[in-house]
């Protein structure tokens, strides 16, 4: 059995000195069990010869933290250490069980209204594509004053001897991050899913955890199931039964009056390759709840899904589920600009970044934000230069709205008029997306950067024909999309009108 205290420590030396308070009901976790420290500030849980303990943060309080602003809340009972046959090394043997495993604690103030930094798939393959993430996305949030940030998974890709240069990185944000373990993020020299997350472990702690701020509970979600069929290794998306057992057994000490937001890296929706019963238990879960959300990364794509009956979801109100952005966009392909990054544009047609979500209480709003682009860039209006006068349907104006949920309004607008003309939801590729590909598929086999993978269904893109009483002139094209809760997002862009001449026709031929 482990037993140990949690404690308010006021001299900051990690250590449960004498005269330091104890804090009682705070849940405390084996990974499996969940139980709160009683009115001493003790707790005791069973352990084996691999398990890691942790204390699940209560709101008012944050955990030690270390030099790059990772949460070190746990400890790693591994007598005997990792196995070595790992290609990447695990945790050191940790020895005998100590006789006390104290947690400290430090109070910080927390409003009920806070943001948090969401990255999807940083993924850097070496050194360079580090280097892309501190330039690209992590020089603009240095001072935000975001809570805390989360990655979702695919931190890396597959050379996990990069954890300590991306946190040294990710840490001149300033701010507390937390991890979601991502296919690209465990060992593949094992056969076994339970041995995956050796290296993970040694570096972030426990693969599966949940914190609370605010008044909003957050689980981190492990989804990530190695395994063999004898012949080759393979990941499908899936939970253990010890952690299904955890998620139950947390959300026994979480007020329903509470947002639950669960956080993982492969998406809830019957497109991944879930293992099925696992994923029944964990929506029986998350029904339990009131009110609840989640997030997920690993399909390089954004993109807001409410599942329900068809999806398997039970309860009447739809789950709302965010396919987040990707830092690394179409993992850092495409044509590089003039700072050596690539424009890495998502399949789907949306910028490469991350999001904000705003929490005030059990209210959200979720903030798409474009690579080094104003935080007002939200459409891309794609249309020609000049289209002809007297011939409208001759002319499509596409609008990809990259952060609309199902049911937004998108309607078109020009100049300063109050006539607003609406656009018809369209299944296709985005017309940019779609530009750019093609252009490289004309410059191969001697691309000379890393080449973008195939334009996919956007699932957020809006088209119009120009309406037929435009005139000659220069316009500028508005864009205005509504979601469902009411967020308005905008954008424009200038649109010549010229009578059809032979010059014009010459003139949008070159085009």
């Amino acid at each position: 059995m482990a037993t140990g205290t949690v404690f308010l420590d006021d001299n900051q030396n990690g250590t449960f000195d004498i005269g330091e308070q104890i804090l009682p009901d705070v849940p405390v976790s084996n990974g499996r069990q969940v139980v709160k420290t009683d009115s001493n500030g003790r707790y005791s849980l069973s352990v084996g010869n691999d398990t890691i303990i942790f204390v699940i943060k209560p709101t008012g309080y944050r955990t030690r933290m270390d030099r790059d602003h990772l949460s070190r809340f746990y400890y790693i009972h591994k007598p005997d250490g990792s196995p070595k046959e790992l290609k990447f090394p695990g945790v050191d043997p940790t020895g005998p069980l100590p006789k006390s495993i104290d947690f400290p604690l430090y109070r910080q103030a927390e409003s009920p209204a806070f943001d948090v930094i969401f990255f999807g798939d940083p993924q850097p393959r070496d050194q360079k594509e580090i280097d892309y993430i501190a330039h690209d996305v992590v020089e603009d949030l240095i001072g935000t004053n975001a809570a805390f940030g989360v990655t979702l998974g695919d931190i890396l890709f597959d050379d996990l001897s990069l954890f300590d240069s991306f946190n040294r990185t990710l840490g001149r944000i300033g701010v507390p991050w937390y991890n979601v373990i991502g296919n690209h993020d465990i060992n593949y020299a094992v056969d076994v899913d339970e041995l995956s997350d050796e290296t993970y472990e040694r570096v972030y702690g426990p693969a599966y955890y949940s914190f609370n701020y605010g008044n909003v509970h957050f689980i981190c979600v492990d989804d990530v199931h190695w395994m063999t069929d004898g012949e080759k290794k393979f990941y499908r998306s899936g939970l253990s039964d010890a952690q299904l057992d955890f998620i139950e057994n947390d959300l026994k000490h979480v007020p329903q009056d509470q947002l639950v937001v669960a956080m993982m890296h492969i998406p809830l929706v019957r497109s991944t390759p879930w293992i099925e019963p696992k994923r029944e238990r964990l929506f029986r879960l998350l029904e339990s709840r009131e009110h609840c959300i989640s997030l997920s990364g690993h399909t390089h794509h954004h993109e807001h899904v409410m599942i329900g009956a068809d999806e398997g979801w039970k309860k009447p109100q739809p789950h709302h589920h965010i396919i987040n952005v990707t830092v690394c966009g179409s993992w850092w392909s495409g044509r590089p600009d003039e700072n050596d990054i690539p424009h890495t544009l998502c399949a789907d047609g949306t910028p490469n970044g991350h999001t904000v979500m705003h929490f005030d209480g059990r209210k959200y709003l979720l903030e798409y934000r474009a690579a080094r682009r104003s935080p007002d860039f939200q459409i891309q209006v794609t249309a020609p230069e000049v289209a002809a006068a007297g011939d409208p349907g001759s002319t499509t104006i596409y609008a990809n709205v990259f952060n609309a949920m199902p049911g937004a309004t998108v309607e078109m607008s020009f100049d300063e008029t109050t006539t607003w003309h609406p656009m018809d939801k369209t299944v296709e590729p985005d017309p940019l997306f779609l530009k750019l590909w093609q252009e490289e598929q004309a410059l191969k086999p001697d691309l000379p950067w890393r080449p973008l993978t195939k334009p996919m269904l956007s699932p957020h893109l809006w088209k119009a024909s120009l309406p037929d009483k435009l005139s000659p002139g220069t316009y500028n094209i508005r864009i205005r999309a509504i979601n469902p809760n009411g967020q308005v997002l905008n954008g424009n862009r200038i649109i010549r009108v010229e009578w059809c001449t032979k010059e014009f026709d010459q003139r949008v031929r070159l085009a």
